[in-house]
């Protein structure tokens, strides 16, 4: 009998994505033998509406640069094809439609997974798929106990490093070649994305 499809769900906005987000995708497929990652690129993210700077058609491409070559990886449009913001849960749901039998994984962030349960509708997401929390710096406080034996900690070196100060560099003419995968960078310089010249 063959075994199910897993696939890792692993959403932001990757604007820019970053040699950090291709790390964290690697070790969850490692963890758990995902057969596929997907990279969610969001459209719309309900929680970030003013702070996205490239196009979503722009995100994409920068993640496709990125995840060329990689092995399982691929950049989804999932969400930019759906109207209105990027939910979580819709996602799922449409995933675990398209894919019946398969295990689902969410790859989220700790301070992410802090804040799940004030999410839309946590309890159908949960439903689907089981969480793969990363480390980050200074992540003391506890998972809302909802959570329990619903997720599991990815070992994972902790990293603050966020596309935020990504793009901050890039818009100061700073380096950010140990950041970036080279065929983003290149994009970035292309489109001339966050300043950079």
């Amino acid at each position: 009998m063959d075994k199910p499809l897993r696939i890792g769900i692993f959403g932001g906005t990757f604007d820019p994505v970053h040699n950090v987000h291709l790390r964290i995708a690697r070790a969850a497929r490692d963890r758990v033998g995902l057969d596929r990652v997907l990279f969610v690129v969001a459209a719309t993210p309900p929680h970030k509406r003013d702070e996205v700077v490239a196009s979503a058609e722009d995100r994409l491409a920068m993640v496709r640069a990125a995840t060329q070559g990689e092995e399982g990886f691929e950049a989804s449009r999932i969400e930019m094809d759906r109207p209105g913001p990027s939910y979580t849960v819709d996602t799922v749901r449409a995933l675990a439609e398209a894919h019946p039998g398969a295990r689902l994984y969410l790859i989220i962030g700790y301070d992410a997974a802090l804040d799940l349960p004030r999410w839309r509708d946590p309890r159908a997401i949960l439903k689907r798929a089981r969480l793969i929390v990363v480390r980050r710096p200074e992540c003391d406080s506890a998972l809302d106990p909802s959570l329990d034996g619903m997720h599991e900690m990815l070992p994972f070196e902790a990293s603050d490093l966020s596309s935020t100060e990504v793009r901050d560099l890039l818009a100061q003419g700073g380096d950010a070649r140990e950041l970036l995968p080279p065929a983003v960078l290149e994009h970035i310089r292309g489109k001339g994305l966050y300043g950079c010249r």
